[in-house]
């Protein structure tokens, strides 16, 4: 692992950086308006930009005056990358004991119900 994919995987394993992530799936947006949906400040969420952003998963730029934060697709092609590799050995396993041959089992003989005495 290379320490772009290192400093990706840390950076999601915050909860919030996470949900920032999934609110830039609607689209390029402004600290302000990202701020509001969150329980912190708005240099709190700039700062999670900035850890996101050193990462390669999101990049910005200037709008006027202000600066609109959005999904960076080629960071996470790389992560994708890095995940397929698991998923890959993952299918690999699952195929090779799907086609292990399969073992003979004893058959289960029937045991005869026990007849109840009716009552009376």
């Amino acid at each position: 692992m290379n320490t772009y994919q290192e400093r990706k995987l840390d950076a999601l394993g915050d909860s919030t950086r996470r949900a920032i992530l999934a609110r830039l799936t609607r689209g390029a947006m402004a600290v302000g308006h990202l701020a509001k949906d969150f329980p912190i400040s708005r240099p709190a969420i700039s700062q999670h930009l900035r850890i996101l952003k050193e990462a390669n998963l999101v990049t910005d730029r200037a709008v006027g005056t202000r600066r609109l934060y959005q999904l960076n697709p080629d960071g996470f092609d790389s992560l994708r990358e890095y995940f397929e590799q698991f998923w890959g050995q993952a299918l690999n396993a699952f195929r090779q004991k799907v086609e292990e041959p399969v073992k003979p089992v004893k058959p289960i003989v029937p045991v005869k119900p026990i007849k109840q005495e009716e009552e009376r």
